[in-house]
């Protein structure tokens, strides 16, 4: 008797290579995944800035009232105010209210304007860095007076307040060397 054995061959269908086609996959999820987190966290951010932005604005808002209290409401009750005339800095909510309305009674009509605001996010913390010039009604004439600052605010709930606050006078121009 003659016994006969049959080999069959089943064909696989072709898998990827484990060597390479894993590394692949991999590479492409952590990409989506990077990208997807990029997305969230620069949406955040710029959330949160444009509303220090805001803040920035209702600032200088505030500074134009007949009254300290728009102004004061702005900051922590813990915050510190190093004021462009002041030579002393302010840590608390009184001395900070008087330095304002020693101002507004000096110079009646006084506006303030922004310029190059640098806001950076850290968390709940946020950095407020530029220039801004203060414009004043003196003897009828309208002098401008440009300072840097520095606001630090708190995000406490959905406002963020002013903690730390520095002001002071631009340097003027050195000569030019001849």
């Amino acid at each position: 008797m003659h016994t006969r054995v049959m080999t069959i061959q089943i064909h696989r269908p072709r898998t990827r290579n484990p060597k390479y086609g894993g590394v692949v996959m991999k590479y492409l999820v952590c990409l989506v995944l990077s990208l997807v987190m990029f997305w969230i966290t620069s949406t955040a951010w710029g959330g949160d800035k444009e509303e220090v932005a805001t803040a920035m604005q209702k600032w200088a808002e505030a500074f134009q009232a007949d009254s300290p209290d728009p102004i004061l409401a702005l900051y922590d009750k813990e915050a510190v105010l190093w004021g462009t005339t002041s030579r002393t800095p302010m840590d608390d909510p009184a001395a900070i209210r008087g330095y304002f309305a020693k101002g507004i009674s000096a110079f009646p009509i006084h506006k303030v304007t922004f310029k190059d605001p640098l806001i950076r996010i850290y968390g709940n913390i946020a950095i407020n860095t530029g220039y801004y010039t203060f414009s004043l009604v003196i003897k009828g004439e309208t002098k401008t007076f440009p300072a840097r600052y520095s606001f630090t605010y708190v995000k406490r709930g959905d406002r963020w307040l002013i903690v730390d606050h520095h002001s002071s006078a631009m340097p003027k121009p050195r000569p030019a060397k001849k």
